[in-house]
């Protein structure tokens, strides 16, 4: 039931991840893609653990929340200027675009920077507050693994 718990957690995170991204229009950058991975990934341990009733997958899941929750306080010294932030841009497959199909790709597509901060809610960003939800799931999957 506690690994439910925490399961639901990370799908909250990523729903309002999701929610501030198609409803809000607020692109995300690079950082916040990949905060969002081990959300899905803790999501799926929680499913295999209510299924399963396996105590480790709690470690599992614990690790995957503490994961987005350290990719978080990076983003957010990313944000405040204490970190520098990834030097290299993302993009998806070339495949079979001409070269004038692809500079007009690179020209239109907006430009999301990792250090500056689309939104804030008690002057902390959402990079901020994943880190800190994230370390909460951590406890509750700790939680989770110690009540077996």
């Amino acid at each position: 039931m506690t690994s439910a718990l925490a399961g639901a957690g990370s799908a909250a995170l990523l729903l309002g991840a999701w929610g501030s991204q198609y409803i809000g229009g607020l692109a995300p950058c690079h950082l916040c893609l990949v905060q969002r991975w081990p959300h899905a990934i803790a999501v799926l341990i929680a499913l295999a653990a209510v299924a399963t009733g396996q105590r480790f997958l709690a470690l599992l899941g614990a690790l995957a929340a503490l994961a987005t929750a350290i990719v978080g306080i990076y983003h957010t010294g990313v944000e405040r200027d204490i970190f520098e932030g990834p030097t290299t841009c993302t993009s998806g497959s070339a495949g079979a675009l001409t070269p004038d199909q692809m500079f007009d790709q690179i020209m239109n597509a907006p430009l999301i920077r990792c250090d500056e901060v689309a939104f804030e809610f008690l002057s902390l960003s959402m990079a901020s507050w994943n880190a800190l939800l994230s370390l909460c799931l951590v406890g509750v999957w700790l939680w989770a693994w110690r009540r077996g």
